[in-house]
C-alpha cells in the first residue's frame, strides 16, 4: 500500500498502525502495539492522493470524515508526524505541486485593499460566538506569552500585552496606532496603562463594532478610537505603532508597502513593534489547507523577508525576539477549549466546519512545536536616538 510505504519512511521513531478501506492492517514505524495509535482510511482513493499531495488531501479528507484514530486523537498523530519528519517536506510530490501552486498564486494573487478587506471578512466576520468558544475573555487572538507551564490561557496572554506594551517604551501623552487591532484589547490595555490616546485600524466590520461598544463599556472610549481602514490608507504620525498578528496577511509583494507605511506614519523618533508568526526557513509556498480554508491570502514570512523588507525602507530594526514554544501550547489550549464546545459549533455551523476547525487548531500547534514556525517581535526606529539607552532592560525592570 502506497500510504504505508510512505508513513515507515517518515517514522523512524514511534510508529502507527495503519488500517485501510478494507480493514488489512499495516505497521508503520515501531508503535506501541499493546495500545498503537491508528488511523483508518476509510476511501479506497486515500491511498493514492495522501502520497500525491497529503498536504491538502489529507485535512480534506479529514473534514470528510474519511480518515478516523483510534487510541489517540488528531492532534497525537501530528505531533507524532512532525517529529518525525521536523523541518523537511512530506515527500517530494506535495513539495512540487505546493510550489507550482505557490508560484501560480505569486503571478495571479494580489492583496490589494479590496481583496484585503474580502480575506479578513472570509475568517473574521464568521460570528463572535464562535471566538467565545475557544479564545480568552479578552478575544487575544494572537500568541501568547508563557511565563510558566502552570499559567493559564488569560494569564498568558496578559502577559504577551504587558511585553508588548514595556517594549513600545510609553511616556504620557503620546499617540500610539495598533494596526489590525482586532477585536481591540491591546488599545484598550495601553489605554489602562499609560496617558496615551490610542487608535486601532481594521477591516472586520465584526470587530470594529465590538471595539466601539466595548470600548463605551470600559469607559475608554475618550482615550481609544477605531477605524475601519486598510493600512495603505491610514494617515497622519504617532509617536508609537504596534501591529499583533497582521503580516501575515499582507503578502509577500506587499511587505515594502507595509513598512514603507510604517515609516511614514511614524514621528522621527518613533517607535514600532511588529509581532508575527515567521517562518526559520527560507522564502516558500503557504501551507495550501491553511490557504484554501483558513487564511486565504495569508502567508507567513520567513526571516529574510522581513529583513530585507525593512532595509529598503530605510528603517532600522533595532531589536528582534523569536518566541519559540509559545504558539504550540497557545494554539494547544484554543484546540482544546474548541473540542470542549464542539457540539456547540456543530450546531451553529456543521460537523464538516468542526473537523476542519479542529485540524486548523491541532496542525498549527503541532507545526509550531515540531517544524519550521515561531513568533518574531519586531522593534523598529527610524534613527538610533529613538532607542532607551539601557537597550532591554527597560522591558523587564
Amino acid at each position: 500500500m502506497l500510504v504505508a510505504r510512505l508513513l515507515s519512511k517518515i517514522y523512524k521513531k514511534d510508529g502507527i498502525v495503519l488500517v485501510d478501506h478494507q480493514g488489512q492492517k499495516y505497521i508503520c514505524g515501531k508503535p506501541n502495539l499493546q495500545k498503537p495509535l491508528t488511523l483508518k482510511l476509510l476511501n479506497k482513493n486515500l491511498n493514492w492522493k495522501l502520497v500525491l499531495n497529503p498536504d491538502l488531501n489529507f485535512p480534506e479528507a479529514y473534514m470528510r470524515g474519511e480518515i478516523k484514530f483510534e487510541n489517540g486523537s488528531l492532534l497525537d498523530f501530528l505531533n507524532m508526524t512532525f517529529k518525525n519528519i521536523g523541518r523537511s517536506e512530506i515527500n517530494i510530490y506535495g513539495y512540487i505541486i505546493k510550489k507550482f501552486l505557490h508560484s501560480w498564486r505569486f503571478l495571479t494573487n494580489y492583496n490589494l485593499p479590496l481583496k484585503s478587506k474580502k480575506n479578513v471578512e472570509y475568517h473574521y466576520d464568521l460570528g463572535e460566538d464562535l471566538y467565545d468558544l475557544f479564545l480568552d475573555k479578552s478575544r487575544q487572538y494572537s500568541c501568547a506569552y508563557w511565563k510558566s507551564e502552570s499559567e493559564s490561557l488569560e494569564q498568558a496572554q496578559q502577559n504577551k500585552i504587558n511585553h508588548i506594551i514595556k517594549k513600545l517604551d510609553l511616556r504620557p501623552g503620546q499617540t500610539v496606532l495598533d494596526i489590525g487591532c482586532g477585536w481591540g484589547s491591546m488599545c484598550f490595555e495601553i489605554a489602562k496603562q499609560s496617558e496615551c490616546e490610542v487608535t486601532g485600524y481594521t477591516l472586520s466590520k465584526n470587530q470594529y463594532d465590538y471595539c466601539i461598544k466595548k470600548s463605551k463599556e470600559l469607559k475608554l472610549d475618550n482615550q481609544c478610537h477605531f477605524e475601519i481602514s486598510d493600512y495603505r490608507k491610514i494617515k497622519g504620525k504617532f509617536d508609537k505603532i504596534v501591529s499583533v498578528g497582521m503580516l501575515e496577511h499582507v503578502g509577500r509583494k506587499f511587505y515594502k508597502t507595509f513598512f514603507k507605511k510604517i515609516n511614514n506614519l511614524l514621528t522621527e523618533n518613533g517607535l514600532a513593534i511588529i509581532h508575527t508568526i515567521g517562518s526559520v526557513d527560507p522564502k516558500g509556498p503557504p501551507q495550501p489547507f491553511i490557504q484554501k480554508y483558513i487564511f486565504p491570502g495569508g502567508l507567513v514570512p520567513s526571516g529574510s523577508d522581513l529583513i530585507e523588507a525593512i532595509e529598503k525602507t530605510n528603517l532600522i530594526c533595532a531589536d528582534m525576539e523569536s518566541l519559540i514554544h509559545h504558539y504550540d501550547k497557545t494554539l494547544k489550549s484554543w484546540l482544546d477549549r474548541f473540542l470542549t464546545n464542539k457540539e456547540k459549533a456543530k450546531k451553529m455551523y456543521s460537523e464538516s466546519f468542526v473537523r476542519m476547525w479542529e485540524f486548523y487548531l491541532a496542525s498549527t500547534s503541532a507545526a509550531f512545536h515540531y517544524r519550521d514556525l515561531l513568533v518574531y517581535q519586531l522593534q523598529i526606529v527610524k534613527n538610533f536616538q529613538a532607542i532607551p539607552s539601557n537597550r532591554r532592560d527597560y522591558i523587564y525592570n
